[in-house]
């Protein structure tokens, strides 16, 4: 049996039959929370909304999950786990890869033998700070994503990095008697489904979770819409991603789907009344919904719309022409009520520290009732 060094806390029967309980009654609510600018600020983290936080990010190098920064991240952890006193049945996971540093992955699980060096280096970091799972953000297998290394093994060589995390898991929990979770997100969009083996690889996952936003690049459109707008059979959605998830043998009791806490900002080309559809000049920071909510939302010359098909707000001003997409209390409403409506696990949110004030994480509580 392998043995690790860490402080193990042992929960008492009580809190793991609770644990079981309310993961059995109420929707799993997952905040990403960014680590990798530096020490997370953990004092506006509403621990009792939460089911789970999820550390973003952890690194591939030299086939291995590796921390960038263990100076801030050990602090990070320590604040996190300190989130339990609000909330002992909170969840902490590391988060692996990202946009950024999903370059490695494929190298990382090509071979048996790196594939197992991999997951013993992932869980002895959860295991060394006493988390409680690990998440894989490979963006994305057997694509190029951000100048990745990619390859056509990735498509087997995903799934077989899921068994292989899930047997360490397994050997750690033999030692310490404690549940441990392994999780990925996944590209809310058919070609990521095309890359994987996802009706395999699930068997190995607690929960499989949608980024089901992103989706407006060639042209100003929603980016984190729950239903397609127009009849364009190539158009992405929530409910697209949801059903094509299902379709390739993920169990909708395992299907998360994702909100955006932050918008999506491009300055448009050409006369338009409200920028929808228009073709992208060029892309431009937005910022999170607070900062949408409390500053663009009441700045002179910007105008909201509400796309009653896609369930979605978007905003474009005239003057400058630039059209943002983003997530309100509206639109999470409706995402919740369909979480709700066809029984998924729940909902997870990129990330935390975009909506400071905690105005889409409210609605989010008051329709699970949490």
């Amino acid at each position: 049996m392998k043995q690790y060094t860490l402080a193990i806390l042992f929960c008492t029967l009580a809190t793991c039959l609770l644990a079981q309980k309310v993961s059995k009654n109420k929707p799993v609510v997952i905040g990403y929370v960014g680590g990798y600018r530096g020490v997370a600020d953990t004092s506006i983290i509403e621990a009792n909304k939460l089911t789970h936080v999820n550390y973003a990010f952890v690194d591939v190098k030299n086939n291995r999950a590796y921390l960038h920064n263990e100076k801030t991240d050990t602090i990070n952890f320590r604040n996190l786990n300190g989130l339990k006193l609000k909330n002992p049945l909170l969840k902490i996971l590391i988060s692996i890869g990202g946009w950024t540093w999903s370059k490695n992955f494929s190298d990382a699980v090509l071979t048996d033998t790196s594939r197992k060096a991999f997951a013993e280096s992932a869980v002895a970091i959860m295991a060394k700070y006493d988390l409680d799972g690990v998440d894989i953000d490979w963006e994305y297998p057997g694509m190029r994503g951000d100048s990745n290394v990619f390859r056509p093994e990735d498509k087997e060589n995903y799934t077989l990095m899921f068994k292989e995390l899930r047997a360490e898991l397994d050997t750690l929990q033999q030692a310490t008697g404690k549940k441990y979770l392994l999780t990925t997100a996944v590209g809310g969009f058919s070609s990521f489904l095309h890359h994987t083996e996802m009706g395999k690889a699930q068997q190995y996952l607690d929960y499989v979770n949608l980024m089901t936003y992103d989706y407006s690049w060639s042209k100003a459109s929603h980016h984190t819409n729950l239903y397609n707008a127009t009849k364009d059979s190539s158009a992405n959605s929530a409910d697209k991603a949801v059903a094509a998830f299902m379709e390739a043998g993920v169990p909708v009791s395992k299907l998360v789907m994702g909100i955006a806490f932050y918008g999506r900002g491009s300055i448009v080309e050409g006369d338009t009344k409200n920028g929808i559809d228009s073709k992208i000049a060029s892309h431009s920071h937005v910022g999170g919904y607070t900062y949408i909510k409390d500053s663009l939302l009441t700045q002179k010359g910007y105008r909201s719309y509400w796309d009653k098909k896609a369930k979605a707000p978007y905003m474009f001003n005239a003057s400058d022409k630039k059209f943002i997409s983003y997530d309100d209390e509206r639109s999470v409403k409706y995402k919740c009520k369909y979480v709700l409506r066809h029984k998924l696990a729940g909902v997870m949110f990129w990330e935390y520290a975009d909506d400071r004030k905690g105005y889409l994480l409210a609605v989010i509580t008051s329709t699970f009732g949490n």
